[in-house]
């Protein structure tokens, strides 16, 4: 990959932040705020994990939404001009994954989902629509305009099809609105990922590129993952680029328990202190414990293996989590480093060090970059 491809997939990504910014009608399952597409793009990433998706569905997933950057959210309940939406998100997908060496490909698999024709496509729209249906159905207190939207969706909206393709999920849906909680391996499924949706509410050190706010857990988590695919290139060889997306949507799931630990953070609780690795271990068996027994053991070895970062897959995706941060202190002046008073030794030492393991034409190419905000 030369130095030119690599910036232009480090363009892609850093514009990708803005989706961070886009609003949805869905609100979060305590109803503090409104959800927004990226950390929506993270939960539906999740929910296919956790339903047995192809790594090609994932790819879509992680994509799918980016044309909101350009063309924002539409509720599909609300009356729209579908041509005039369209023509919107096909200009964005132009010109959002022309911004990649090989945009090409990537538009097409996003044109492949929105058909919903082939089986992937398929699966990733199932993920897509179920995702805020349990939002809202497996909340404490649900909104009662948005169960109303629900059931609307559900009767004749554009869920109603779950009544063949998945007639399992839609008898908990049915479940659901009538005051019971799923059972069954099902409900363990549902139960982990409404839990999951307490993730979005997780506040990290970084701030948006823009700097209008601090990011949160959900959305990095899907921001990594993209990073993922889109600098599987760089990988080494024999990495499995999909495996390392699974390990990054699920890595910071302990969060939810323990809480962001600044990466340059001093004192007893720092990022990697016997406590906090203690702490996390911890989480991690509560939450992936979950799951039906069989998966949660999977899921958790899967963390296991990325916070331990020795085989292959675990390197590139512990050096891809260095790797995002960095580029976000990077195209936002540097806000991170002068909060957290970050020397460039530091950076080397906890930064540097990680994406070289894994990714060492990126920090050659990055850490020029990031000097010059240390001069």
């Amino acid at each position: 990959m030369s130095p030119e491809d690599l910036a232009a997939r480090i363009d892609f990504l850093a514009e990708a932040d803005r989706l961070k910014s886009i609003e949805r009608a869905n609100v979060l399952m305590d109803l503090s705020r409104r959800e927004n597409t990226a950390e929506h793009s993270w939960h539906v990433a999740l929910f296919a994990i956790v339903f047995g998706a192809s790594d090609r569905v994932l790819e879509m997933i992680l994509l799918h939404d980016l044309v909101e950057i350009d063309a924002g959210d539409q509720p599909i309940y609300l009356d729209h001009d579908a041509a005039s939406l369209a023509a919107a998100e096909t200009a964005a997908a132009d010109r959002i994954f022309g911004l990649l060496p090989d945009g090409g490909a990537a538009a097409a698999l996003w044109r492949e989902f929105e058909s919903g024709i082939t089986a992937d496509a398929a699966f990733a729209k199932r993920m897509d629509h179920v995702q805020p249906l349990f939002q809202v159905l497996m909340a404490p207190e649900p909104l009662r305009e948005h169960i109303g939207i629900a059931r609307h969706m559900m009767q004749s909206g554009r869920v109603a099809r779950m009544s063949q393709e998945w007639p399992e999920a839609m008898a908990a849906a049915h479940g659901c609105l009538d005051g019971h909680k799923p059972g069954g391996d099902l409900g363990r499924r549902l139960a982990f990922l409404a839990e999951a949706d307490r993730l979005k509410s997780v506040t990290r050190a970084n701030t948006l590129i823009d700097g209008s706010r601090r990011e949160n857990s959900a959305e990095h988590s899907w921001h990594v993952a993209l990073y993922a695919w889109a600098l599987s290139a760089q990988a080494a060889p024999g990495v499995d680029a999909g495996r390392a997306m699974r390990m990054l949507i699920l890595h910071d799931l302990v969060e939810i328990d323990v809480g962001d630990v600044p990466l340059h953070a001093a004192g007893g609780q720092a990022h990697g202190s016997p406590e906090i690795v203690a702490a996390e271990a911890a989480a991690a068996r509560r939450i992936f414990g979950l799951l039906p027994e069989a998966q949660g053991k999977e899921f958790l070895a899967l963390w296991q293996e990325f916070e331990a970062a020795e085989t292959p897959d675990a390197i590139y995706a512990k050096s891809l989590d260095r790797t995002q941060p960095l580029v976000q202190n990077i195209r936002s002046g540097g806000a991170g480093w002068r909060e957290y008073d970050v020397s460039f030794a530091d950076l080397e030492a906890r930064v540097g060090r990680k994406v070289t393991r894994g990714l060492p034409r990126v920090w050659e190419f990055l850490a020029p970059q990031a000097r010059r905000f240390f001069a």
